[in-house]
């Protein structure tokens, strides 16, 4: 397999606007860093761009590939398509209005323009038991609510979180998506399930569930939308619950 980078963000913002925070993982294979960070008073969708920004920063040096995941549509349209036409336009919408943002758009386009290997930016689905997307979900909207969060760095196989692609049919295409908070839904959690030492456990939100994995090699874990996927999940693991 080629070797290449993996960036997972999101970002988040109560209020929208109001108290935001964004989180970021980077991973090389080797090595995983969790980045995180907060505003007192932002959007969404500057936080979405500041934890994408925040990533590419911390890769500027690779000459590897670089694939971004994110679950923004906005992000993705606006530094593949629309930022070309917002150029054209000296940075003015197709209403004549400043376009937003514009002081991260370009931080966003050069850091993108600097890597010799260049970015894929991907979508994928928010909510969806992506274990990199629910991750940096979780950096993000505890950093909003001003709460401490412990980022991990360190040796990827150390790591609890899989940061692997998602497979193709987990990405639909960011063309067929509008981005809303609302799209962040996906299907709704039934339970999350760990499985450590060959024994299984039930939680009920992912921050339990994350705490009984992280760190502890060869665990697994992942999210059952319903009493019967839980049993599938299981099966596969070898596993069952009593």
């Amino acid at each position: 397999m080629t070797k290449r980078i993996i960036i997972y963000t999101d970002g988040a913002a109560k209020g929208n606007p109001g108290p935001g925070g964004w989180g970021t993982i980077v991973s090389d294979g080797a090595t995983v860093t969790e980045l995180g960070g907060s505003e007192a008073h932002t959007t969404n969708n500057r936080m979405e761009m500041e934890g994408a920004i925040r990533g590419l920063t911390l890769v500027q040096n690779t000459a590897l590939p670089v694939e971004v995941y994110t679950d923004s549509t906005y992000m993705i349209q606006g530094i593949t398509k629309w930022i070309h036409g917002w150029r054209r336009k000296e940075w003015k919408t197709s209403q004549g209005s400043d376009v937003l943002n514009r002081e991260l758009w370009e931080r966003l386009d050069e850091l993108a323009k600097g890597l010799a290997g260049g970015v894929r930016w991907a979508y994928v689905p928010g909510h969806a038991g992506i274990p990199g997307n629910e991750r940096v979900d979780e950096i993000a909207s505890e950093s909003a609510l001003g709460n401490p969060v412990d980022l991990y760095r360190g040796p990827a196989d150390a790591y609890a979180v899989d940061v692997s692609p998602p497979p193709p049919e987990a990405r639909p295409a960011s063309s067929n998506k509008k981005k809303g908070r609302s799209s962040k839904s996906g299907s709704k959690a039934h339970s999350y399930l760990s499985l450590v030492g060959g024994v299984p456990q039930r939680h009920r939100t992912w921050a339990e569930c994350e705490k009984r994995v992280r760190g502890v090699s060869g665990a697994k874990f992942k999210k059952a939308t319903s009493e019967r996927n839980e049993q599938e999940i299981l099966r596969g693991w070898g596993a069952r619950l009593d």
